[in-house]
């Protein structure tokens, strides 16, 4: 398993390693707990470990799979204690950690049943206390933890510590904060269905493990990651304790370090071996800094905000700023496939609008520089569908064929199996269940179905240019998918191969909360990579961002100008996708609809780039092209 180096982050503590990408983040992150299982194991006895859930540590299991099942990694002398639970769940639901722990590892690898621990989320009320009493002290008795993992939550929560817990409480029942409900909301089909409360290992417990690694992934938690390395010691961001832990790390992907001083802005740390990457992104940062287009920076702008060492090797201050200023102005595309001959193009849509949301007014450019422009959509999204719009097809269906007498037995029967509510208990029988939950997802993939051809054609597309994929590791009807397998990437293959493109548009970002982005970018970059160690050639690979996130200005490689006439199509193509209007299922922490989203995030690149000295744009589309690396 070959892991690229971590960066470390100076001036945060606990210390914090930025890596390129989420897989060398994994790859570290397993060879730690690796070497902490062989070198117990090697004095003769178990290896203890803490462990979380959640969408973080997934690649994390996933490398130690791949060490017990290809390197020979022992887990037969390994002891886990699972950070937490949610209380009143069965550990047989798909939303309880118990399950999500088997599916995800111990199905894969050799601990010894006896020697798996999580809270039992069915604990009856008064037998709760005792239970982590228990629960504690089978801990101290081996000695406590050995390693613990940690994710975080976006108010800093470890476990399921919240906000204001004690620094040196132990294994409890805990209620859960409003901002913890709503991260899981997508989880259990809706906020209302998420339980109010939890069984969580308590701050003492974990600070008193032998060493700490706390893993965080996306711009999302930039923030919260800032506050626990760089902020005071405080129980209002429970993970800030980690400061006091001399054996604690913070291993972070380079979208959840944007905003730690030493890695965005480490000239203000001290030197820095500048290059040309360092430099955009200095001067950018100077000109938002003084308020200040590029071209109107000074020198004493450079030393007013310690610069000094940049202006000295780099200077003088003009030179600096029209260099920049190059840099940025050959970022604007108004052709972003060229403009000179046909190409083909395919736009890869890991749900059925992110097309349209994310860069709709390029796919109306594209089309009107005459080329031929395919949408591949990989998911059918159908669990972002409400049960009521799914009853009004189902209600249509039924109208209709009773008015042309076309089979009303069967039209009753898909009536019958919409009135099942997917967040509640299954039914007794559960072959017809399952026929249920089948006949409910099918009517909502067929309603984001035709909302995205509906959308594409909004754009300009013409429909045979369609290509709905339905990748199997999304066919699981619920939120929680499998992991991506050879069947996914040959079906991405075999469409690039098919299509032959010039240039391929891919979401590479890792800020979409529900992770379907970034498990379709990985498929994706599986399939080129698999495309050029064959020979081939391969495509361009542009990557945009989703709903959730736009990219730096630093970042940003292409900008594509869109007009107001642009915008309102956009809109237009955007409220196709009405079982997204109005209120989404899965909307994430903005409350602003995915039209606005789009529209203010467009205007806002716009206005940066005219904040920096260039043309003012009325709004602009960015994209970065993809360097070869995984996400």
């Amino acid at each position: 398993m070959n892991t690229a180096a971590p960066c470390l982050i100076p001036g945060t503590f606990p210390h914090s390693f930025v890596f390129e990408t989420g897989q060398d983040l994994a790859c570290y992150a397993a060879q730690r707990v690796a070497e902490v299982i062989r070198r117990c194991n090697s004095e003769g006895r178990d290896a203890v470990l803490g462990l979380p859930t959640g969408s973080t540590p997934v690649d994390t299991y996933t490398e130690l799979i791949h060490l017990h099942q290809d390197e020979g990694l022992d887990f037969s002398r390994v002891v886990t204690f699972n950070l937490d639970e949610y209380f009143g769940l069965a550990g047989t639901k798909v939303q309880s950690y118990r399950y999500w722990m088997r599916a995800n590892f111990f199905d894969h690898v050799n601990v010894p049943e006896s020697n798996i621990n999580i809270p039992d989320g069915l604990t009856p009320a008064d037998q709760v206390e005792e239970h982590c009493r228990e629960y504690e002290a089978k801990i101290a008795q081996l000695g406590g933890l050995d390693i613990c993992l940690l994710g975080i939550g976006r108010n800093g929560h470890v476990g399921f510590n919240e906000p204001f817990s004690i620094r040196d409480s132990r294994t409890r029942l805990c209620t859960l904060d409003p901002v913890t409900r709503r991260a899981a909301a997508s989880d259990f089909f809706g906020e209302d269905n998420v339980p109010r409360r939890a069984i969580t290992m308590g701050l003492g417990t974990i600070l008193e493990a032998k060493q700490i690694l706390l893993l965080a992934l996306g711009a999302h938690k930039s923030a919260i990651i800032r506050e626990t390395t760089e902020g005071p010691v405080t129980d209002r961001v429970p993970a800030s304790f980690l400061q006091e832990h001399s054996e604690a790390a913070v291993l972070v992907d380079s979208a959840a370090a944007q905003d730690l001083t030493g890695y965005s802005t480490p000239w203000l740390l001290g030197n820095v071996e500048w290059n040309d990457y360092l430099i955009k992104r200095a001067v950018l940062w100077l000109s938002a800094e003084t308020g200040k287009a590029l071209l109107k920076l000074d020198e004493n702008d450079f030393r007013q905000h310690n610069l000094h060492q940049l202006l000295r090797h780099h200077g003088p201050a003009p030179e600096l700023a029209h260099r920049v200023f190059r840099w940025m102005i050959s970022t604007i595309e108004y052709h972003p496939a060229g403009n000179d001959e046909q190409k083909r193009v395919i736009c890869f849509s890991p749900h059925p609008d992110d097309d349209v949301i994310s860069m709709g007014g390029t796919l109306i450019r594209l089309v009107d520089d005459q080329h031929e422009v395919h949408i591949a959509y990989m998911t059918s999204g159908n669990i972002a569908v409400f049960d009521h719009d799914a009853r009004r097809v189902a209600d249509l269906v039924t109208e209709y064929n009773r008015l042309f007498n076309i089979d009303q037995q069967r039209s009753h029967e898909v009536e019958q199996s919409v009135s099942t509510d997917l967040s509640k208990e299954p039914a007794a029988d559960a072959d017809q269940e399952a026929a249920n939950i089948d006949a409910i997802l099918k009517i909502k993939g067929l309603i984001r179905w035709s909302e995205a051809k509906a959308g594409a054609v909004a754009v300009g597309c013409d429909e045979q240019n369609l290509h709905f994929l339905d990748l199997p590791f999304y066919r699981t009807g619920t939120v929680a998918k499998r992991p991506i397998g050879p069947e996914d990437v040959k079906i991405i293959r075999d469409l690039i191969g098919k299509l032959q493109p010039h240039q391929i548009y891919v979401a590479g970002d890792l800020s979409d909360p529900h992770g379907t982005h970034r498990v379709c970018a990985d498929a994706i970059f599986r399939a080129v990579d698999e495309i050029r160690e064959s020979g081939s050639e391969i495509p361009e690979v542009l990557l945009y961002r989703g709903a959730w996130q736009e990219y730096e200005t630093h970042e940003i490689e292409i900008a594509v100008p869109l007009s107001p006439n642009d915008l309102e199509r956009k809109r237009k193509a955007i409220f196709m996708h009405e079982s997204q209007k109005d209120e989404a299922r899965f909307p994430g922490s903005d409350p602003r609809e995915f039209w606005e989203r789009a529209e203010d995030r467009n205007r806002g690149t716009a206005d940066r780039f005219n904040q920096i000295g260039l043309p003012e744009y009325f709004g602009l589309e960015a994209f970065v092209r993809w360097n070869g690396e995984m996400l």
